[in-house]
């Protein structure tokens, strides 16, 4: 067994999409070798529904696939080809979008208020770019739990782990994606794909991945007696940590537990021409896309 070091680590940074969301961008729009076959990853979670509710009016996608997992409040969805549905609390949903298709996402928070969820983009090969679009939504009583003996879970959404496997199925790029919580102070090996890039989102708590330094919180604006303070905001630490090769990964959990979304896939390895939420091999392909989007041509099935 050989432990992956951690190659790099980085904050997730405050961004603004959709018709006015305040969410934080975990990574993407860089260079999307470092973390393929995923090519985005955000990180949307406020308590105050003026900053989300406005949502993600209808907007097209080609190409890729996304995965969306809420942990609070609800997201409503709709699109071109006449579907729609209401992913609760736990409940994850994969699109592959494919040829293309026109959507919308809106959310809506809990009872408090409160809205927490991720949407993570992987790429989708050459071969497979202009499948028909296909849905896969799950709801969280759907997803495996798989305990160890010191308190740790683990929710299995995509993959297979310790025994169980993920509801989730027919993803080109053989990924695995669990949402782990381990108890404070406990250190935990767990395995991954040899042949896959790993990626780690820490969300709540504190810890390391071996040789990686302390998750912090990031800097946000707080009201205090009047005044604006620059504080480190510890109840989310949003930290990225991407892994170099091995087959296992090694985590320490710091005093509060930590709990983190751990991402692997194989690379796909394929040039990407990129522009929003249209992603293709060629620019002539990009350029084809956004023609058809134009000209009403763009949804291939249906």
């Amino acid at each position: 067994m050989t432990f992956r070091p951690v190659s790099a680590t980085s904050q997730a940074q405050p961004a603004l999409e959709g018709a006015g969301v305040h969410l934080h961008r975990v990574f993407g729009f860089g260079d999307p070798s470092l973390t393929d076959p995923f090519l985005m990853m955000d990180d949307f979670r406020n308590d105050d529904p003026r900053l989300y509710s406005k949502g993600f009016p209808w907007h097209p996608h080609r190409g890729i696939e996304t995965i969306t997992y809420v942990l609070d409040g609800q997201v409503e969805h709709a699109d071109s080809l006449g579907n729609r549905g209401l992913l609760g609390a736990g409940s994850v949903q994969w699109m592959t979008a494919g040829s293309g298709i026109v959507h919308q996402e809106m959310p809506s928070g809990n009872a408090k208020g409160q809205m927490h969820g991720f949407q993570l983009w992987a790429n989708l090969p050459g071969a497979l770019k202009m499948t028909a679009p296909r849905y896969q939504d799950i709801t969280g009583s759907d997803i495996p739990i798989e305990g160890d003996d010191d308190g740790t879970t683990v929710k299995v959404i995509i993959g297979s782990f310790w025994g169980k496997t993920g509801p989730v199925d027919g993803i080109a790029a053989n990924p695995m994606l669990l949402d782990v919580s381990i108890p404070a102070g406990r250190r935990k090996v767990l395995p991954v794909d040899t042949h896959s890039n790993a990626l780690a989102y820490v969300f709540a708590g504190s810890g390391t991945f071996r040789d990686a330094s302390d998750p912090v919180g990031i800097k946000v604006e707080k009201e205090y007696r009047g005044q604006e303070l620059n504080i480190r905001d510890m109840t989310g630490n949003r930290t990225l940590v991407r892994f170099g090769a091995g087959d296992e990964i090694t985590v320490q959990a710091g005093d509060e537990g930590l709990r983190f979304l751990l991402m692997t896939g194989r690379p796909i390895q394929e040039p990407v021409a990129w522009h929003g939420p249209i992603v293709m091999n060629t620019q002539d392909e990009l350029r084809q896309a956004l023609t058809e989007l134009n000209n009403g041509t763009f949804i291939k099935h249906g």
